[in-house]
């Protein structure tokens, strides 16, 4: 059995080329320029990879994109006023609230501050709770658990009667993942989903017919672990040191610091000798959720101009 790499980079691609195309079509008609609000409330060194990712896709497709960097000790009252001053901006389309935020700072009330309209990340309430209804056209979600459901659309299988397992119940990754498997009322798989208080894990891990896995713990996953022919979808982001072959760390000689490398929760390298379909860390799942952020941000416009649109298919 041939292992078949989840190319993560075509996938955004082929969705990044949509989405530039319903852009152009959205300026040449109401000769607008579509405008994102970026918020981040202190330093953080994630977020800076995670807003230059912003930057570089939003000059791709030629969207407007506007940072708001808050100091650390804003208050809660401050950041409040602001989203809502950009709910009623009209020349500002979405609003993405960038993670992680100081401990002062009450999260959840913050994000359902958001405009479900503007809700590009599909973090509100609002927009989650319309995950639980198979009825209602799915119109944002969140990007990581939507670029999952594109990443298994890829493999062509059918996921009827298949055991899903999901390690980890993010409320980003792993609950709307489940959710967005069930949403067939005759096609859906059956989902268990494992965390950080399920024993034996590898019980369940070995029953897997597909494997979904956001933690953010390296080699979380090994070979014995997982069935021959498994679908390993890695969602993980985790930096390790790169050594040699003394397993000494190498040190990055103009930072003067360890070099770093990024790999996922699955021990790649002996994981995909068993596996029938994975994702690479990085090159997977990482890549489709930031063309899927512009997917939203397109299904948003369209619901503020009063524009037809389809919804997520799922399956």
């Amino acid at each position: 059995m041939k292992t078949q790499i989840i190319d993560g980079k075509n996938i955004a691609k082929r969705i990044k080329d949509e989405v530039l195309d319903e852009i152009l079509k959205f300026k040449n008609k109401f000769k607008i320029i579509p405008k994102i609000a970026s918020i981040t409330v202190g330093e953080n060194s994630a977020t800076k990879i995670y807003l230059n990712t912003q930057l570089r896709i939003c000059n791709d497709l030629g969207i407007d994109i506007e940072i708001f960097n808050f100091k650390e000790n804003i208050s809660q009252k401050e950041i409040e006023k602001k989203i809502l001053d950009l709910n009623n901006d009209k020349k500002i389309n979405a609003i993405i609230l960038n993670l992680p935020l100081p401990q002062h700072l009450n999260k959840r009330k913050i994000q359902n501050l958001i405009s479900p309209k503007k809700d590009v990340e599909g973090i509100t309430s609002e927009n989650l709770g319309k995950l639980f209804y198979t009825s209602e056209e799915l119109l944002v979600a969140p990007c990581t658990a939507l670029s999952i459901i594109e990443c298994l659309k890829e493999t062509k299988v059918n996921l009827k009667s298949k055991e899903v397992v999901i390690v980890g119940h993010s409320e980003i990754v792993g609950k709307p993942v489940l959710l967005m498997l069930l949403s067939s009322l005759l096609s859906s798989p059956t989902v268990t989903v494992c965390h950080i208080a399920t024993n034996n894990l590898s019980f369940h891990t070995k029953r897997a017919d597909v494997l979904i896995v956001a933690v953010g713990k390296p080699k979380l996953i090994t070979e014995n672990m997982v069935k021959r022919g498994v679908i390993i979808i890695d969602v993980g982001i985790n930096y390790v040191n790169v050594k040699n072959c003394n397993d000494k760390k190498i040190i990055d000689q103009k930072a003067k610091n360890p070099k770093l490398r990024l790999v996922g929760d699955v021990d790649f390298e002996n994981v995909s000798k068993k596996a029938s379909f994975i994702t690479p860390v990085p090159g997977g799942v990482g890549p489709v959720t930031n063309s899927i952020l512009m997917k939203n941000l397109v299904n948003l416009l369209k619901l503020q101009y009063g524009l037809s649109l389809n919804g997520y298919k799922i399956f």
